[in-house]
């Protein structure tokens, strides 16, 4: 099983070493989560100058924001049904913004690479389909992100 990632790091402020642990961490989620064979999901990496602008298109918060994921296979009123089950599914985006991942390690007392995992993570399981809307689903998703982190070596400490 294997995801098709595309990682573009549009500040190129990360490492190579960075960007391919986001992809090490999206493969191993996507085994643990059970991922169709070669889904699709873009992840963007961008400032908070360039997430501030997408929030406030898409979300109508005009601040920069840490994460902001796109997902593709939702289905909602106007949305068109793909019918064909050999086609792997396209996820959708996650868009990460390395500063406000920076600042937040710092906030937190972790590394840059612990903070971009939990970005990675949480992005992800909302193009799974996971939520934080209310109590229940904010404890399922994150109790999921720190259980999937934990597991894969990027624990709180890290």
């Amino acid at each position: 099983m294997s995801l098709i990632i595309d990682i573009s790091d549009e500040t190129s402020c990360l490492s190579d070493e960075h960007l391919q642990e986001i992809e090490k961490l999206l493969q191993f989620t996507a085994r643990e989560e059970g991922v169709a064979d070669q889904a699709e999901v873009s992840v963007t990496i961008v400032t908070n100058e360039e997430i501030q602008k997408i929030n406030k298109e898409y979300r109508g918060k005009d601040c920069p924001t840490d994460v902001i994921s796109f997902a593709l296979e939702e289905e909602g009123e106007g949305e068109v049904e793909i019918i064909g089950t050999d086609l792997a599914p396209v996820l959708g985006d996650i868009i990460i913004s390395v500063d406000k991942a920076k600042e937040q390690a710092t906030e937190y007392g972790h590394t840059l690479m612990r903070e971009l995992g939990f970005l990675t993570v949480h992005g992800f399981l909302h193009l799974l389909g996971y939520d934080h809307m209310t109590k229940e689903e904010e404890e399922e998703m994150f109790t999921k992100q720190k259980d999937l982190l934990d597991k894969y070596g990027l624990s709180r400490s890290s």
